[in-house]
């Protein structure tokens, strides 16, 4: 697997309205259904969302996500400038929109992303339709409801979920997973906000489009859910109880996802700090749900929320892409047709919170494990409404510029102050967010000391007075510009569809009945803002906004969160106690029909859909399939001796390239040292410029830079291939910049700021214990894979639970013995940088290729002709054992894996298909249909031999593992018909030709290379996965069951469930504590 920790510079994506997703939970039905649905590729700043060749074989995981000058910007809220005349696409005339049913309200040529917009009206229900054209052929369907809840049920999340679960059209159990199957899709999900919900898919094939399309419109509007009580149960809630004599227990996909959300204390205090903002609107309840309250939530309720809301009335529908805007209309006009209009629209609306007359200040509990000081163990955050009315687009485009100066790279004075401070170890919940109905805006810092609290609140407050007194450096303000109009000009959405992105953006205005073209056009915004800075200065403008909007704002809310060792086992105590009353109120025969009642939903869970049934699902043809892998245009050539790749490809006049250098002189004991070395490339200065002018200096020159080691099994081979890899962008015409930035990161920075040094550290610490809370499953996956190969040893040094371990020994170490270290890291360079063994990679139209040549060839000469010190075999892997980390948390994460390659098994392309089929049948239905996790799945690593198993958010433990084990038997047992092998033949090819913008196609070729997987071998899997047939899976079980019989289990989970395996299957976990 491909493991990378990336330490960054860049701004891969963002926007002049920088909607943060994270400060407004928000949940996905998706988080383990959609393309990506694998989570253990945690992707990284740099490579955010990408994905390589033989996607089932590559991971992507980061301990240091997040960093950088792209930490403060949403992935999702991306815009391309148009530098050409509006060319000209397809129209609907006046008369076929009339035909159709539809009234044309306005219609618009968005030059910032090369597209005609018409905004339409259905004339009968009122329904509007945004119709986006271009020459994208990555095309986006979506509709949004406005769903506003009126307490933390959880409804409309669950609605979310059971809508995907049947339809009139398409009568199976979930048509949406029939779509993961066998559907090319680039994008399929649904999305929870605090208000609505969304329901986007993309795909690239027409017919495929089309085919989602008609599934999600016939799902959302005429649901199988609300006449079926058993899929209200399985997605939302039910009283489980297997045998009379037995503990009744809840059960509910929504509910353990909650239980999870609800587990991580950076979760809790985004519910608590937007419940409190907004305490007398919907936002001051939790439409995800809180586990104390989905209980409450009846059947007839989720069906009147239905009926209430999910009507063409409240609707807005989106498409966008290269696909006939008349077959739009015609599509929607099949299904609007039938609905009279509502008055959903008018009832859904959202009231505006009146702001404060004064401050506030909230104290709340969180669960905390009983290790370490749990005194310096606190958070606070302070937050602030910004405005009743919504904002004007200037505005908006000032503030998220202010944002950006004041948190959004390393060297933001705001940022930079607090953590210096060391009144805490690293920021939490802090930005600013227009995504809802009212702007907010927050700062926060956790593991702060009792004592520090206040001083915290007082921090943030004096800084902020400062910045409003003496306003930002020109550099600073310099570097930000460049920095957000890089990103508008490169567009660059990673794996998500550009047309969703524009989706979010608008749907963030045309919700709140507001334009919907307004958020599309930041270019006049932008130009204005500009020449304001230019004729005012920068204090002219943001200072009166630091004053107007948060000094002298009086809708302030401070939310303090205590850490409680007691408050997981509590809540479990109120939760069992709970139980036991309703089970005391239950008679004999009560008991008995609910054994029965739970054993029906369960038997019904667990019987497949009958082929004929499922028919009914449209899918593609093999003939549909194009017979060739992608490929890219690969020139490989050397300058002085260094291998150079060369990618000829359309990137808008933007080059990208990444510097590999090997890893193989590398001692060991340094391994868990590298990403900190990494930070303090990005985050430490030279001997002529300070950190803060060196990050500037980036920020204004190029578009970001990136450091970050790579390590991944190479198949056939014992060593592992170990790099550490420089990445950057920047205009063709700036490449020469690029190159000497990238050498002045790596030849002159110096290692000499302890106190900078401490913090990484203690950010570190942070990152990764809160990576265990929420991610678990990745935890877990690198434990196995550092237990079954070298590689995974490596990088479970430098991102596992062996790093955390490490960092925490490292915190003392550094005030003992700084010399020591500074001097380890000076070692690291010199162990790296060499020519010897380097590889340069770049992507960019062949003439800028060229024209860049004499800055690479500059940059080449500048470094040391070979390593100091020799090759260092790495042969570490932890001991084989069956192990159980311990964290406070509701809900847990089982892994289990072994080597498939140890049976003898050779690699065939069908084991990703049959890989995939597992994850969607067997281990869907029963890991979390029947079982209630939020999610379960395998994964194959090609290169190592890897084969694992995970589960996420699982209420269960022993019971998941059961259920890894017979995996071998199913596929002995599997019948399965021609279509249905189609199926998952076709979804596998959708995974293996993932749509990539340019700069992803020149990496995912850099990692071929690497990886020694040649066209040929590409095109020869190919063919093995589109030749699939029923032997192979029946083949495959033999080399499966080697998980079962010397595969290693890893489960993180809590402390009870634990000891309850351990007392059920004697001491079969070693217990390790790791909160």
């Amino acid at each position: 697997m491909l493991r990378t920790v990336s330490c960054s510079a860049s701004l891969s994506s963002a926007s002049p309205f920088f909607r943060f997703f994270r400060h407004f939970p928000r949940s996905s039905t998706a988080a383990l259904r959609g393309p990506a649905r694998n989570l253990r590729r945690i992707s990284s700043p740099s490579a955010a969302g990408r994905r390589v060749l033989l996607r089932r074989g590559l991971r992507v995981s980061s301990a240091a996500a997040g960093r950088g000058v792209n930490g403060q910007f949403s992935r999702l809220s991306v815009r391309a400038v148009a530098t050409q005349p509006a060319p000209s696409y397809p129209d609907v005339s006046q008369d076929e929109a009339e035909k159709l049913g539809f009234e044309k309200v306005s219609e618009e040529f968005i030059s910032e992303c090369k597209s005609k917009a018409t905004l339409f009206k259905h004339k009968k229900t009122g329904c509007e339709v945004m119709s986006v054209s271009n020459e994208d052929e990555n095309k986006v369907f979506g509709i949004v409801l406005r769903t506003p809840p009126k307490d933390s049920t959880g409804i409309p999340h669950i609605l979310e979920h059971s809508v995907l679960c049947g339809s009139r059209k398409y009568p199976v159990k979930e048509p949406f997973v029939e779509l993961l199957k066998g559907s090319l899709h680039t994008f399929l999900n649904a999305f929870t906000y605090p208000d609505r919900t969304c329901y986007p898919v993309a795909s690239t094939n027409t017919k495929d489009f089309y085919n989602l399309v008609d599934v999600y419109l016939d799902a959302v509007f005429f649901p199988k859910c609300v006449e079926d009580v058993h899929t209200f149960q399985q997605e939302g809630w039910h009283y489980e109880l297997n045998d009379p004599s037995e503990d009744i227990s809840y059960k509910g996909v929504v509910f353990n996802e909650m239980k999870g959300v609800y587990s991580q204390p950076d979760n809790i205090l985004g519910r608590i700090a937007q419940q409190a903002i907004s305490p007398d609107n919907t936002y001051g309840v939790d439409s995800g749900g809180d586990p104390k309250d989905i209980p409450k939530l009846t059947f007839e309720a989720f069906q009147e929320f239905h009926r209430k809301y999910y009507h063409p009335s409240n609707a807005r529908i989106w498409f966008y892409g290269d696909d006939d805007p008349v077959h739009r209309l015609r599509v929607l006009s099949e299904y609007l047709d039938m609905f009279e209009a509502s008055p959903s629209r008018d009832s859904s609306k959202i009231e505006t919170q009146k702001l404060f007359s004064e401050p506030i200040r909230i104290v709340e509990k969180y669960p905390a494990g009983r290790d370490g000081d749990l005194k310096k163990k606190n958070m606070v955050c302070v937050n602030w409404l910004l405005s009743e009315k919504p904002l004007d687009l200037q505005t908006q485009l000032a503030l998220g510029f202010l944002d950006h100066l004041m948190l959004g790279t390393p060297a933001s004075p705001l940022r930079k102050i607090l953590l210096e401070s060391g009144l805490g170890e690293a920021l939490v919940s802090s930005g600013m967010s227009d995504e809802l109905l009212q702007p907010q805006f927050s700062v926060g810092m956790k593991g702060v000391s009792q004592d520090n609290v206040q001083k915290v609140e007082e921090l943030i407050m004096d800084t902020l007075k400062k910045l409003a007194e003496e306003g930002f450096d020109s550099d600073a303000v310099e570097a930000s510009m460049n920095t957000i109009e890089f990103s508008l000009r490169e567009n660059n959405t990673g794996s998500f569809p550009r047309g969703l992105s524009l989706m979010l953006q608008s749907i963030a205005k045309w919700i709140y009945d507001m334009d919907p073209f307004e958020p599309l056009k930041y270019t006049e915004p932008l130009k204005a803002l500009k020449a304001r800075i230019a004729e005012e200065g920068s204090k002219a403008v943001f200072s009166p906004l630091i004053e107007q909007f948060i000094l002298n704002n009086s809708h302030r809310v401070t939310i303090e969160m205590q850490p409680d060792p007691e408050k997981a086992s509590q809540e479990e105590a109120e939760e069992k106690s709970i139980l036991e009353k309703v089970k005391a109120g239950m008679t004999e025969e009560d008991l008995a029909e609910l054994a029965r009642a739970t054993e029906e939903l369960r038997l019904k869970q667990e019987t497949p859909d009958p082929p004929e049934a499922l028919r009914c699902v449209p899918s593609l043809n093999l003939s549909d399939i194009p017979k060739e892998p992608t490929y890219v245009p690969t020139e490989v050539g050397d300058i002085n001796g260094v291998k150079v790749l060369r990618h000829d490809l359309f990137t808008n006049d933007i080059v990208y390239a990444e510097v590999v250098f090997d890893m193989g002189s590398l001692k060991h004991e340094l391994l868990p040292l590298v990403p900190l070395f990494c930070q303090s490339l990005m985050e430490m200065g030279t001997k002529d410029l300070s950190f803060v002018q060196l990050n500037q200096l980036i920020g204004r020159k190029t578009g970001g830079l990136s450091v970050y080691p790579l390590t991944s099994s190479v198949r056939g081979k014992a060593e592992p291939c170990s790099k550490f890899v420089v990445r950057g962008k920047s205009m063709a015409g700036r490449a020469e910049d690029l190159f000497n930035l990238m050498n002045c990161l790596l030849q002159e920075v110096q290692f000499t700021d302890q106190q900078r040094f401490k913090q990484f550290v203690s950010q570190s610490i942070a990152r990764m214990e809160n990576r265990l809370r929420g991610s678990g499953h990745g935890i877990a996956a690198a434990r196995m894979d550092a237990m079954l190969n070298v590689a995974g040893w490596m990088s479970e040094q430098m991102g596992g639970l062996s790093y955390l371990e490490f960092l925490h020994i490292l915190a003392k170490k550094v005030d003992e013995d700084w010399e020591g270290i500074s001097s380890s890291l000076e070692e690291i360079r010199r162990s790296l940088l060499a020519r010897n063994g380097c590889i340069v990679n770049m992507t960019a139209d062949g003439k800028s290729l060229t024209n860049i040549e004499k800055s690479v060839e500059k940059f080449l000469n500048l470094l040391p002709e070979t390593p100091s010190g020799g090759l260092v075999t790495l042969d570490g892997r932890l001991p084989l054992r069956n192990e159980a980390i311990v964290i406070p948390t509701q809900v847990n994460y089982v892994g289990k894996a072994g080597n498939i390659y140890s049976t003898g098994y050779e690699l065939d392309g069908s084991a990703y298909v049959i890989s995939k089929h597992i994850s969607n049948t067997w281990l869907w239905d029963r890991v979390r249909v029947s079982g209630g996790a939020y999610g379960g799945f395998c994964d194959f690593d090609s290169h190592s031999g890897v084969f694992s198993f995970l589960s996420y958010r699982d209420p269960n433990l022993l019971k998941t593992l059961d259920i890894y084990d017979g995996t071998g038997d199913f596929l002995r047992g599997l019948d399965v018909d021609q279509e249905t092998l189609t199926k998952a033949i076709i979804g596998t090819i959708g995974d293996v030709d993932s749509y990539q913008l340019p700069d992803a196609k020149g990496y995912s070729s850099l990692m071929r290379h690497l990886l020694g997987v040649t066209d040929e071998e590409r095109q020869r899997k190919r063919e093995e996965i589109l030749t699939t047939s029923l032997k192979d899976f029946k083949e495959f079980a033999e080399a499966i069951d080697v998980v079962r019989e010397k595969g290693v289990a890893v489960a993180v989970a809590s402390a009870e469930d634990i000891d309850a395996a351990n007392q059920a299957r004697s001491n079969f976990f070693e217990v390790k504590k790791a909160l």
